[in-house]
């Protein structure tokens, strides 16, 4: 494949969103519930699905993986899979439902993406991912992204990363988030994957001088806006995922400092009172209060009545028909407990 670069070193403008400030797909995590929720906190981050399998949407129910409410823009769209005319047919399905991207997932390594040949094991199988993006921006108008690995098992050297994302951007990819840490594709748990394996930001950063004509997003053990910060001296971008999950006011500063919108932040009450029409809405159309209330569950972490809080969301709403009263009776915990300690400090 002939790789092309711009003349005169000179790097494009990126294709599609912003991606200053990505949060990751993560499984069973980035529903568009918990999406919903996020885009109160920030309007400018970049938001990821959960990653959905070429079979899943082309034969299961399509209308449910692909639905999101109109304010989760700007939204990407992750697909696992490795069949180019599948991936191209879901690319165009993607820029049909409005999704603002499309992702290939090149870096989930658990058995059963593995099996299916597609995810972290298709580091040693440049050409096919190549194959993919060619059929897939033929298909669709929007822009094809891949997510990966800097390496999987012993082909972890430079030189591999390089042969790979060489490959794939000549079949026209421009922007490549990279997780800065290699993955064993046998001996070690998904959870292990995202922890034992050490971080390399190094490679990451080399990558980008060598290729700065691409689109480079860093990925991997960022914790805080500060280090997102120091990150995009040397980067195009950031993604970030499990700490946001853990803690989604980490967003609450990303639209001022990362994107200069000077929007004012809300307290935490505030985005939980935002969420409940949503949430009223979704119960009217016979969803379960606890698919969407577990999202809520660590937003008072370590403020008096969080201990109350989380027990009723817990527990309360996994009761047949349980409402939005529910995340109201959790709410006056912390409103308890909070005119308590006032009240002790006075």
């Amino acid at each position: 494949m002939t790789i092309t670069t711009p003349m005169n070193g000179r790097k494009p403008a990126p294709r599609g969103p912003d991606r200053r400030y990505c949060v990751a797909p993560m499984m069973d995590i980035t529903d568009r519930h918990l999406r919903y929720l996020l885009r109160l906190i920030s309007k400018r981050a970049l938001l990821y699905t959960e990653m959905i399998t070429t079979g899943a949407l082309l034969y299961g129910d399509r209308r449910r993986f692909l639905r999101f409410h109109h304010t989760e823009h700007p939204l990407a769209l992750q697909l696992g899979g490795s069949d180019a005319n599948a991936m191209a047919e879901c690319s165009a399905l993607a820029a049909e439902a409005g999704f603002d991207e499309v992702n290939i997932n090149v870096g989930c390594p658990s058995e059963r993406v593995k099996s299916g040949r597609f995810g972290a094991c298709l580091m040693a199988e440049p050409e096919i991912v190549a194959a993919c993006v060619a059929a897939m921006t033929a298909a669709s108008p929007i822009p094809v992204t891949v997510k990966t690995r800097i390496g999987i098992d012993h082909r972890d050297s430079f030189e591999s990363l390089l042969a790979f994302v060489d490959t794939v951007a000549g079949a026209g990819c421009q922007t490549f988030i990279v997780h800065a840490r290699k993955a064993w594709l046998d001996g070690l748990s998904p959870k292990q994957n995202r922890e034992l394996p050490p971080l390399r930001y190094e490679v990451v950063a080399r990558l980008k001088r060598e290729r700065p004509h691409l689109e480079i997003i860093l990925n991997g053990g960022i914790s805080s806006l500060d280090e997102a910060e120091q990150h995009l001296d040397a980067f195009d971008g950031v993604m970030v995922g499990r700490e946001v999950y853990r803690n989604p006011f980490v967003l609450a500063d990303v639209d001022r400092r990362i994107f200069g919108d000077p929007r004012e932040n809300r307290s935490t009450e505030e985005v939980v009172r935002d969420y409940l029409p949503y949430m009223q809405a979704q119960l009217k159309q016979g969803v379960p209060l606890a698919r969407m209330a577990r999202h809520l569950i660590p937003l008072f972490a370590g403020m008096p009545g969080s201990k109350a809080y989380r027990r009723v969301l817990s527990e309360d709403a996994r009761q047949p028909g349980a409402g939005t009263d529910v995340i109201e009776a959790a709410l006056s915990c912390v409103s308890a407990a909070r005119e308590t300690s006032q009240s002790a400090a006075a």
